[in-house]
């Protein structure tokens, strides 16, 4: 399967991508993301393509929010 590398104006814009293609999973797989990627760090999930996934968007989102946070305390 060949990857497309999509590109966000903002870490906003990309939150909102990633918070959506985690809510996608969550539907899909009947389970909360936090709770995925708890049973997935401790090897209760195999390293198929769409555990991987998953647990790649959540990461991803886990960085873009501490982005986002950091940028607003800054402001504050």
């Amino acid at each position: 399967m060949r990857k497309q590398q999509v590109v966000y104006t903002s870490p906003l814009d990309a939150l909102i991508a990633v918070t959506k293609r985690l809510s996608l999973y969550e539907n899909q797989y009947s389970m909360d993301t936090k709770e995925f990627f708890n049973r997935y760090s401790k090897g209760q999930f195999s390293d198929e393509e769409h555990w991987v996934e998953w647990a790649n968007d959540y990461r991803h989102f886990l960085g873009l929010r501490l982005e986002l946070e950091t940028r607003l305390q800054d402001v504050a």
